[in-house]
This record gives C-alpha cells, structure tokens and sequence, in this order.
C-alpha cells in the first residue's frame, strides 16, 4: 500500500507469529516501566512486511510529570522521527494495554497500518471498551485491529502493579 493512501478497511484478524513476539516484547517493556513506579505499559512500531523494529517506549508519566507520557504515544513519536515522516501506514503498533482517546486520536493521525493490543481497558479505552475511534467510518483513516493478544498476561501485569501499590502506606 502507497505511504499516502488511506486505508479504508479495519478487519479484526488474529495475530501473526510476529505480532506475539512483539507483544512478548512489549510487555518486558511494561515491566521496566512497573520498576519505575510507572503504570505497567509496553508499546513498540515495527515494520509490518519486514517485522524491523523502528521504536518502543514504556510508560513515563511520572517520571517525566507528563501526561502525554503513555507507550505509545512515545513509540510513535519515536518512530515517526526514525523514519522522517508522520505517515506510518506500512507500521504495526503493540501495545500492551487498548489505547486511550488521546493516543487512539494519533493512531489514526499517524496513519498507523496495524494496532495490536493486549488487555482492554473498561475505563478509558477508545478502540473497543469506550470508544472505536481506531476503525470509526467518519474519520478519514482506519487501522486493522488485533484484539487480546496474550491479554490474560497483559491484565495479570497491570492487576498485580495496582494491588503491590494499594499495599503501599500511604503518605500525608
């Protein structure tokens, strides 16, 4: 597909033997993310026809006092910059947890090719839980979406970072 066309169609396929290895990736990101006291989100872009690698990003809200700090967000930040161009048809992104509304908007403004995503999120997510802005026929881009990739691990990740930090004293 030319970098410039839009892609019209968004089908819900199974994931490819790549898509599980970067989601295998994605969350060894998310946990580098959980020992820096972030949220526990992993995200990388690769290529789709060629599997290379052009980003990953872990979760850096805190870290950073920034709250555009979200895996993805990063990831297609970085990838756009590799690339030199904010047109990412030709790219796959993975990410551990469904995005949120404002990293769903960029998915469609970068033009991303491909979302594959591990747990869903019932309160903020914009793919599939809340919203499905990533595949809506009203905006002038859609991507192919890969649902729940290994989402029983993705879930078990986030479910025991926000059980450790509930255990936390808490400080005045």
């Amino acid at each position: 597909m030319d970098k410039n066309q839009h892609n019209q169609i968004s089908v819900s396929q199974d994931p490819t033997a790549t898509d599980l290895s970067m989601m295998d990736r994605a969350i060894k990101l998310a946990a580098q993310s959980a020992e820096l006291g972030e949220v526990p989100v992993g995200a990388l872009v690769y290529e789709t026809e060629t599997g290379a690698i052009l980003a990953n990003a872990h979760n850096t809200r805190e870290m950073h006092n920034n709250p555009a700090g979200h895996a993805e967000f990063s990831a297609i930040l970085d990838a756009c910059k590799k690339i030199q161009d904010w047109r990412l048809n030709h790219c796959t992104l993975v990410v551990t947890l469904e995005p949120c509304p404002m990293c769903a908007g960029l998915i469609v403004n970068s033009r991303i090719g491909r979302l594959v995503f591990g747990a869903s999120d019932p309160k903020a997510g914009a793919v599939r839980s809340l919203f499905e802005l990533c595949d809506d026929s009203r905006l002038n881009h859609r991507c192919e979406i890969v649902a729940g990739v290994h989402k029983d691990q993705c879930s078990t990740q986030l479910s025991e970072f926000f059980r450790n930090l509930r255990k936390q004293p808490k400080s005045d």
